[in-house]
Parts: C-alpha cells; sequence; structure tokens
C-alpha cells in the first residue's frame, strides 16, 4: 500500500469516518474514497452497500475484479438513564458488536452493582458528550423521562447526525419533547429523525423485551434495510 494512502486511511480511523480502499486485482492500481465522496463515485453502487454492511469483499465492476476494504468505526451506544431498560439492552448491544456506555447523573440509579462489566459514567450527558461528541457511527436511547437529563442529550444527538436516536415515552410525552426542541431551533426533519415511541412494535411490556425492541431497532438503523413488511407494502 502506498503510503500515502495508508497515511489517509489512519487519519479517517482516528477522526472516527468511514472509508473504503478499492484495489484493482487485476493490476493492483488503489484509491481511497472517504464515505462523504461516496455519492457520485462511479463504483457508488458497489461502496453503498459495503458501507453500510461494514464488510470487505470482492466486486465486479465494469469488466474488472476490485476487493473492498471497508473500514467503519465501531458503534457507539449511549444509553441515557441507568434504568432497567439498560440493564437489559446493554449486554444485548455487546452481543450485537456495539460499544454501550450509560450515563446518568443520579448516583442511587448509576452504581457499579446494577451495571456490572459496562462502562458506566454518573455525570451529566452534556458534560460527558461535549467531552466525548457523537458523530454518524453513535447511537443514542433515552430512557430517563426527565428532560432536564434527556433534553441536553438529545440535542447533541441531532446536531451530531447520530444514525439512530430513540426516546422513551409516550406519545403525549413525545409532543411535549417536540415543542421543547422547535424552541431550540431544530428543524422538523430533523425531529423526524427521533425514533419515538423507542422500539419495533412488537407489543413489547417487560424492560427486556423493549430492550429487544430497541436493539432491532437500532440495528435496522444502522443498516438500512425495510421490515419485510413495508417491502411488501411498497
Amino acid at each position: 500500500m502506498r503510503l500515502d494512502l495508508l497515511a489517509a486511511l489512519n487519519a479517517e480511523r482516528a477522526a472516527r469516518r468511514a472509508c473504503v480502499l478499492i484495489t484493482e486485482l487485476g493490476g493492483g492500481v488503489q484509491r481511497l474514497v472517504k464515505a462523504e465522496d461516496v455519492p457520485g463515485d462511479l463504483m457508488e453502487a458497489a461502496l453503498e452497500p459495503a458501507l453500510r454492511s461494514g464488510k470487505s469483499g470482492t466486486v465486479e465492476f465494469d469488466g474488472k475484479s476490485y476487493f473492498l476494504t471497508v473500514q467503519v468505526p465501531a458503534v457507539r451506544l449511549v444509553l441515557i438513564g441507568a434504568v432497567h431498560i439498560s440493564q437489559a439492552l446493554a449486554p444485548i448491544a455487546k452481543l450485537c458488536g456495539l460499544d454501550p456506555v450509560i450515563v446518568d447523573p443520579r448516583t442511587a440509579f448509576a452504581s457499579p452493582e446494577r451495571f456490572p462489566d459496562v462502562e458506566l459514567i454518573a455525570e451529566w450527558p452534556d458534560a460527558v458528550l461535549d467531552r466525548a461528541p457523537l458523530d454518524r457511527y453513535s447511537a443514542i436511547a433515552l430512557l430517563t423521562h426527565d428532560p432536564k437529563i434527556d433534553d441536553p442529550a438529545l440535542e447533541r444527538a441531532l446536531k451530531a447526525e447520530c444514525f439512530y436516536i430513540g426516546a422513551l415515552g409516550s406519545r403525549k410525552t413525545h409532543g411535549r419533547r417536540l415543542e421543547r426542541m422547535r424552541a431550540k431551533g431544530f428543524s422538523e426533519a430533523a425531529l423526524a429523525r427521533i425514533h419515538a415511541p423507542i422500539g419495533l412494535d412488537i407489543g413489547a411490556v417487560s424492560p427486556a423485551e423493549i430492550a429487544v425492541s430497541i436493539a432491532g431497532e437500532m440495528i435496522r438503523a444502522l443498516r438500512q434495510k425495510p421490515l419485510r413488511s413495508e417491502e411488501k407494502a411498497a
């Protein structure tokens, strides 16, 4: 690999940005395509699904074979609220390859005894997320029902264009949430990205079932695949 390509690849990794190294198998010619440059690239049709899956592999294009080395950041999951749903969701997220962290300033809830084997930060979300900003490879779930805790995190998630933003609460609760965000200047397009009520509609009742529904919705958003029922209706 050329040193300039290696340096560029490392720079994208350090900045938590996705990219694809394209190698022509016949002649060994290589080029690096950043995620932001994929739209409009001659190989866009092959690069888009590769980035969504995060998997490297061989593709055919214009009569030639290419190997796509796909580099995507580790997917972060920020759970706002050390609640029962978080207790179930954190281990599920780990099994799915996500990197979960739980943030809650309420030390009575955010205790290591309740959350072993998961990163736990007993601070206000705005301080945590300003120190470790969200990005397009971050998912966030707002689970406290407390606007003082959830709203600052939601504002940062909307600005960061997280691939998944979920918020717990009834439709009435979400309506009030939207009004608060409108007052902060967020557009209807931005607010439409919030998944609320949170999770896929599978009739979930218990914290564990709700956690499963949230995990499914996050994976769907990450891979950007419609549900089979929606494909049939389209």
